[in-house]
């Protein structure tokens, strides 16, 4: 019990998100005691077990559908849940006991921002950014410059040639900053995010000029019109100078104004 407890703390504090498992009762023939416990993550079992087979495998998927930041039924979208299982008939198994478990679910909800770009804003933002309660995904195909961020948990670096294939593993209601080395490894990161996915919160590091010069690639593309309203081009607040901790600034503040703005709408 007390190895249970600890790799529960262990968890809180890496803010992982995760469903503790207890078979409260059974009755008839079952695979193991009452009161025996396990740990689900969005990976699968982390510790203990209910009994293994087929059983444990249903409780597994349940767990991973209740922690899924994608699940759309509101079935899933409790944090407590009381299941009563015919280990024959719910479950598929040959015995015919039955099963009662409770699911409590530790669902942490971070808030997601994916940086498409290492380079020198990034490099100013990014060590800001990691004070504030968010997780920070930087994708850029250059090695050298994602060496160059800071070391930390909050931080994921993906090395990444063609930057476009990673728009459709961002989860969602991520934020997403495209600061890459320019308009043109930009542009596809945009394209692809406007024909395929849609995100609270877009920006695109630049200048009204860029700004302009995207709105005729949307067209060129075939997007509606209404596409060049779904993101921030230049991003930030129009505060401060030029000085690369000034613009990282305003684009915290912006991140910062658009978040809460999502948050209050939902």
């Amino acid at each position: 019990m007390i190895e249970y407890f600890n790799k529960i703390i262990d968890l809180i504090n890496k803010k992982v998100s995760f469903v503790s498992v207890t078979l409260v009762d059974t009755i008839g023939s079952t695979p193991q005691d009452q009161g025996s416990k396990m740990i689900i993550t969005e990976q699968g079992l982390y510790f203990g077990t209910i009994g293994g087979g087929k059983v444990e495998k249903k409780a597994i998927e349940e767990s991973i559908k209740l922690i899924s930041k994608d699940n759309e039924d509101e079935y899933y979208n409790q944090k407590k849940l009381f299941v009563k299982w015919n280990l024959n008939k719910d479950v598929g198994m040959t015995c015919g006991g039955t099963v009662m478990l409770f699911f409590e679910v530790f669902n942490y909800n971070d808030w997601n921002i994916v940086i498409f770009g290492s380079g020198h804003v990034a490099n100013a933002l990014i060590p800001m950014l990691i004070n504030l309660d968010c997780k920070i995904t930087c994708i850029d195909p250059r090695e050298e410059w994602l060496a160059k961020l800071p070391k930390s948990e909050k931080i994921k670096t993906i090395c990444l040639t063609e930057m476009k294939d990673y728009v459709k593993e961002i989860e969602k209601n991520s934020f997403v900053l495209l600061m890459s080395m320019g308009h043109t490894t930009d542009k596809p990161i945009l394209l692809e995010i406007l024909k395929t996915r849609e995100f609270p919160y877009i920006g695109v590091i630049g200048s009204k000029a860029k700004a302009n010069i995207l709105f005729k690639d949307i067209k060129e593309a075939g997007l509606p019109e209404s596409s060049k309203d779904l993101f921030y081009c230049p991003v930030g607040l129009d505060i401060g100078t030029n000085n690369i901790y000034e613009i990282a600034i305003s684009i915290i503040a912006q991140l910062i104004q658009e978040r809460d703005r999502f948050s209050n709408a939902n």
